[in-house]
């Protein structure tokens, strides 16, 4: 019989017998959660506390007159001991019977140890909450098949603990980031995803069509033409996380729908940025290596972890050093100061030419297998600065004095108008930080943006944006502002090799009707993939 169908005998069995498989009240008040369970409670108390559980089964172990459970919540495992005296015999057959992996149960009971010693709750009540219809995978789901780890996000994260504590260890990377943000009293805001024109980064956007209003729009390549509107509208310090959307390739540290960080500070330069990203990514890398995950996740209560948790009760990570990050086979140490190299002088450094002379560039580009046609000089430099330095920059470094055609939203150095004041923060080989002092003179900018359309690039806005060019006619306070990407700073610091691996539910290519795969993942990447 199918296991699906043997499933569906079992379900029809319990409904018969009065349990509802999914009932809308769970029939039990003051659920405990495992963690909280094991913390708080004496296993070896006098009396036994009495108390009650829920989760999922993801173990069980038949003794005749008596059953062994492991029940599974969002916060650890727990044994659970059933005996046929305890609960009555045909309450007991019941269960033993019909009982599959990946069930939800509610269990009541006391908290006792076993003969064993184990922390164990014996069971005087048992409850079905769900019936699981399909059988869980065996041992780690998706470690030997990616792409339907990918596919099946809910069945990975029920199955493989790596992947669940990833996902939390991601969501207090982003809350820690708010902390230290609003901490300097950065308010968070939320801007259109919307936009009429595709503007405030250099990409190629996803364009949908807006019915009532007849309109075709841009889903969003960046928040910041939005944001700093509001530094015109009397705000001195705000951020926004959240989607932005660009329509490229796939890689191990792309995806067309990312997540981003960015932030504007009134009254301030580049360089302030550039101190307070270095404290804030230090701080995170730190945090990492002495919990374990960035706000202690990685072990569970309970779990098969206790190792883990030893470990991060001593102040490491497997006998790491504190901030410092292994990724991709790269040991990188957020203690130092971080690192500044000039574009230009990495330009000439590991690509042999002068970023501004034309020819030798384009023949380099040639040299490297990159396609120069129809690129201008500023996307070619770009194109060669990609692959020929991005793979040397492992360790934290801030690159620094781009070149101002490269900068269309940035302010020129006051020293030396060639070049931006502006800043990129590479890790890993990876760009993870962009930000640069923001231009706020709107004939400038105006003259910027019709060069942007002119060139016709389609990877530039295909129209100006006199609305952002309008605001800025009202006047911006001097400021500087900076973008982090979210998806990739997540990868460092849990150590995931692709972007894929920190995005719960990234777009695949569909199945086809026969079932086959839509098309391979990218390979996990090299240094040169950044």
């Amino acid at each position: 019989m199918d296991v699906s169908e043997d499933r569906r005998a079992k379900r029809q069995r319990f409904q018969e017998a009065g349990e509802a498989a999914y009932g809308a009240d769970p029939g039990f008040e003051g659920r405990r959660t495992v963690a909280d369970l094991l913390a708080a409670e004496d296993p070896d108390a006098e009396p036994a506390a009495v108390l009650a559980l829920a989760g999922r089964l993801t173990a069980l172990r038949d003794h005749g007159n008596s059953l062994f459970l492991d029940l599974r919540d969002a916060t650890g495992r727990i044994q659970v001991f059933v005996q046929k005296k305890a609960v009555g015999p045909e309450r007991f057959a019941l269960f033993r019977d019909n009982l599959d992996l990946g069930d939800f149960l509610a269990a009541t009971g006391e908290f006792r140890r076993t003969k064993k010693g184990e922390p164990t709750l014996f069971a005087s009540g048992l409850r079905l909450l769900t019936k699981s219809m399909k059988a869980p995978p065996k041992e780690h789901f998706g470690l030997a098949d990616v792409e339907a780890r990918l596919r099946e996000r809910h069945v990975d994260l029920a199955a493989n603990r790596d992947s669940y504590r990833r996902f939390v260890d991601r969501s207090r990377i982003v809350s820690a980031l708010r902390t230290m943000l609003e901490r300097q009293d950065f308010m968070e805001v939320e801007t259109p995803m919307l936009h009429a024109v595709a503007g405030g980064a250099a990409a190629r956007p996803f364009i949908t069509h807006h019915n009532k209003l007849d309109l075709d729009l841009y889903l969003r390549i960046a928040p910041e033409l939005f944001l700093k509107r509001l530094l015109v509208g009397g705000y001195e310090r705000v951020y926004e996380i959240g989607r932005s959307f660009r329509n490229e390739g796939l890689s191990p540290g792309h995806n067309p729908e990312f997540t981003m960080l960015e932030a504007y500070w009134a009254y301030a330069r580049a360089e302030q940025w550039m101190q307070f990203t270095e404290l804030m990514i230090r701080t995170l890398a730190r945090e990492s290596a002495v919990r374990g995950g960035p706000a202690g996740a990685g072990g569970e209560a309970g779990g098969d972890d206790s190792a883990a948790d030893a470990t991060r009760e001593a102040g490491g990570t497997d006998g790491g050093e504190v901030g410092v990050l292994h990724w991709n086979g790269h040991v990188i140490d957020t203690g130092p100061a971080f690192a500044r190299a000039s574009y230009g002088e990495l330009v000439q450094r590991h690509a042999g030419v002068d970023l501004h002379d034309e020819a030798a560039v384009t023949a380099a580009c040639r040299q490297h297998g990159i396609e120069t046609a129809g690129l201008s000089s500023a996307k070619l430099v770009d194109e060669l600065f990609g692959a020929c330095v991005e793979p040397h920059l492992v360790q934290p470094t801030y690159v620094v004095d781009f070149p101002i055609e490269h900068s269309p939203l940035a302010k020129a150095r006051p020293d030396d108008p060639r070049l931006a004041e502006r800043f990129e923060l590479f890790m890993g080989c990876m760009e993870v930080a962009n930000g640069f002092s923001e231009l706020n003179d709107p004939d400038d900018q105006l003259a910027r943006f019709e060069a942007q359309v002119a060139a016709k690039d389609p990877e530039l806005p295909a129209q100006v944006d006199h609305d952002y060019v309008d605001a800025l006619r009202y006047g911006m306070p001097p400021a500087a502002g900076i973008g982090i990407g979210i998806d990739r700073l997540v990868m460092l610091l849990t150590g995931s090799p692709t972007i894929r691996d920190v995005i719960l539910f990234p777009l695949l290519r569909p199945l086809d009707r026969s079932g086959e795969r839509g098309g391979e993942l990218p390979a996990a990447p090299t240094a040169g993939d950044a």
